[in-house]
């Protein structure tokens, strides 16, 4: 009689259990729709009124549809940042995924016609070239990286459609964190009117500007990618940056698997 005590189980072990999220570490949450319903408090009521007097850009002379166009753009970007802020919560994910699939949707084909419209906007903007450009590029970047994300989503690659609708909500977070940066831009350039900008006080404000809708999707995706690249498990990580190792392999596929439950 052949003994079986000492045979191999053939049985795959347990993936590890998944570590329970301390509640310290979501606390990022509660700041950020802060500051997204400050920003919005702030922004959007002068377009409510629906009189070009009211609006924050001046609207070029003879041009009838700009502004209409800039009040579409400016009510679609806030459904937008609203959705975009629970898409990013992980509790809203994991307890509504019904919610978070709609949610997904609706700010997908409010990014479509926000951003089209934000190419309209930004080409006739009277804040210079730099200003144009940064605009231009922007729009199509979201536009982009949002579509990406979607069809990445109707393949079921979860993980990549993550990290691509993360970079579509960085692209959102631009708007506001532009208009921070310009308090310390106008700030900085201000005594340099005379010097620098030889007296003209309209440069040194276009400038300013350039600095904020340049500077901001840079921060935001930079910020972005580090915060995916850290939260990746180490043996992902190796794997990245080119190191192999078949335990880690392994592990990091049952980490995956059990994530994915």
């Amino acid at each position: 009689m052949t003994s079986t005590l000492n045979a191999p189980s053939t049985t795959p072990p347990p993936p590890p259990p998944r570590r329970k999220t301390v509640w310290w570490r979501r606390t990022w949450i509660a700041p950020l729709m802060f500051a997204v319903a400050a920003f919005l408090a702030f922004s959007v009521p002068p377009y409510l009124t629906f009189d070009p007097a009211n609006s924050r850009l001046e609207p070029p002379p003879g041009n009838d549809i700009y502004y209409p166009l800039l009040v579409t753009h400016v009510l679609l970007g806030t459904v937008c940042m609203t959705i975009a802020c629970f898409q990013v919560w992980p509790a809203f994910r994991t307890k509504h995924r019904r919610g978070h699939r709609i949610a997904g949707r609706v700010y997908v084909f409010t990014v479509i016609p926000a951003a089209l419209i934000g190419l309209y906007i930004g080409w006739h903007t009277s804040a210079g070239p730099s200003v144009r450009v940064a605009n231009l590029v922007g729009s199509t970047l979201w536009l982009v990286i949002t579509v990406a994300a979607f069809r990445l989503a109707r393949q079921r690659r979860y993980d990549e459609h993550r990290r691509w609708m993360s970079r579509s909500f960085a692209l959102v977070m631009m708007i506001p964190l532009s208009r921070v940066i310009n308090i310390p831009a106008m700030i900085i350039l201000t005594p340099k009117v005379d010097s620098t900008f030889g007296g003209n006080q309209q440069l040194m404000e276009n400038t300013a500007t350039s600095i904020g809708v340049w500077l901001s999707p840079l921060l935001t995706l930079l910020l972005t990618d580090w915060l995916l690249e850290r939260r990746k498990p180490a043996a992902a990580r190796r794997a990245t940056s080119g190191t192999t190792n078949p335990a880690a392999a392994g592990a990091a596929d049952l980490t995956n698997r059990g994530a994915g439950r």
